[in-house]
């Protein structure tokens, strides 16, 4: 495996791929973008992550950056760091849902959001010419520590105006979390604790960056928060990633919400207090359409990728979006996908319903999606997708990215991969037979 370079940043495996030396050339050249101002950087738990940021951030001095460590919290506490210090980006040393054994350096620019395709491509400019701006000893950056950011992210999260710690806490719930040993082991039960909840079952709570299974939170990887629901009186579970920027729920009785619609409950607290336009990607679920049109506002799609949902959100003045990855995006806050606000969220919408986890689940209608490939070898993926969008031109396809088509009460969206030669096929319908027979459908399609 090579080291993965884009715009957002650089990702690997520590020692193999992501090496001091490269740690450190991918540090200067950001700094060198930055123009020696100020950046926030935080990290996850990862065993190697305190290595790589002392590389980062002595590196960024030695640009001429002032830096701001804050130590081990979520993805979204740096974003909100950036914006608390006024900074001129941040930079999160995590690998998110990848294994132990990989680590990433994600970049911010000036308004806590992952970099522009335009911005990216700067950095990665100044990287391949090596045009580093080293500074003399007399002009290197200043180094501090913020240790009350996380204090700062909660209690903008409790200042909300549909957010009330007081009614929560009235309900007594009892909450399960899973935060698999990573940033949100410590920052959930804070969240929890400021939101009243008293009764919190923790497993794998621990920052060590020893993830206990597969960190990304996906239902054959949480069979432990489940088992420990259904044999304790629990009224619902949040499961973060490693970075805790993605948020799955599991009912009372131990049954997954499905990481799909964590989003679309977040989305329908925001819009029962103001309406406007809401934001996903297009290989999210119908279920945001669907809860946009019971408030009588429209949702609107982007490219894959958390920036392009907020380019789109910037586009179209939406106060809410985000991905069907369990990433709540809440402009109220910052641009960027945050568990810590959805679980208030969440919290919060239950306690106005006056239902419980699966009560709330079981009135929404009921969409599964598939996510399979196609191998091509020695075939041109363009031209499958050009073909494709010719031969169902009659359906209006939405080429944004890839190629989406939509049926009735269900769709197939097709995007070729950056990595691999493959294309990628992602299906949506009522039930799992027929988004699978979609996702067949076109396998076939492609295969001739």
């Amino acid at each position: 495996m090579a080291l993965m370079v884009s715009v957002s940043g650089i990702r690997g495996i520590f020692g193999t791929d992501l090496t001091p030396q490269n740690l450190t050339t991918f540090a200067a050249a950001y700094g060198t973008w930055i123009g020696g101002g100020k950046v926030v950087v935080g990290r996850d738990s990862r065993t190697t992550g305190e290595i790589c940021e002392n590389i980062v951030v002595s590196t960024l001095a030695s640009v001429g950056c002032d830096v701001v460590k804050v130590g081990i919290v979520p993805t979204p506490t740096v974003e909100m760091g950036v914006l608390k210090h006024n900074a001129d980006g941040g930079i999160i040393i995590s690998a998110s849902h990848n294994p132990a054994e990989w680590n990433a350096l994600k970049l911010l620019n000036g308004k806590s959001e992952f970099l522009s395709a335009d911005e990216g491509a700067q950095v990665l400019d100044i990287h391949k010419r090596e045009a580093f701006d080293f500074k003399p000893y007399d002009q290197i950056g200043e180094i501090t520590t913020d240790d009350s950011l996380l204090h700062y992210h909660i209690t903008k999260i409790l200042d909300l105006p549909y957010i009330d710690a007081e009614f929560i806490g009235a309900q007594n719930f009892s909450v399960a979390v899973d935060a698999v040993n990573g940033a949100g082991s410590i920052a959930v039960p804070a969240m929890l604790k400021a939101l009243g909840v008293e009764t919190v079952n923790e497993i794998f709570t621990t920052p060590n960056g020893l993830f206990p299974h597969n960190p990304e939170p996906l239902p054959e990887h949480l069979e432990e928060i489940c088992t420990l629901i259904k044999e304790n009186p629990v009224d619902i579970g949040f499961v973060v990633d490693p970075d805790a920027d993605r948020l799955a729920v599991v009912d009372e009785h131990g049954k997954l919400w499905g990481e799909e619609y964590t989003l679309p409950a977040a989305l329908d607290l925001r819009l029962d207090y103001e309406k406007g336009p809401v934001v996903v990607n297009l290989s999210s679920s119908m279920i945001n359409d669907e809860m946009a049109k019971h408030h009588d506002v429209e949702c609107h799609r982007s490219a894959v990728g958390e920036i392009n949902v907020v380019e789109k959100m910037h586009a179209v003045n939406s106060a809410i979006g985000g991905e069907g990855n369990g990433g709540v995006i809440n402009s109220d806050l910052h641009y960027g996908r945050d568990s810590l606000v959805g679980i208030a969220m969440i919290l919060q919408l239950l306690a106005e319903r006056g239902v419980t986890a699966s009560e709330y689940r079981s009135g929404l209608p009921n969409f599964v999606i598939t996510k399979n490939k196609a191998t091509l070898e020695g075939i041109n993926a363009d031209e499958i997708l050009e073909s494709i969008k010719i031969e169902f031109a009659d359906q209006n396809p939405d080429t944004t990215d890839g190629v989406k088509i939509l049926f009735d009460k269900s769709w197939v969206h097709l995007r070729k991969s950056n990595t691999e030669p493959i294309i990628r096929i992602y299906t949506e319908a009522e039930t799992k037979e027929k988004a699978e027979e979609l996702a067949q459908q076109f396998i076939t399609l492609i295969e001739k």
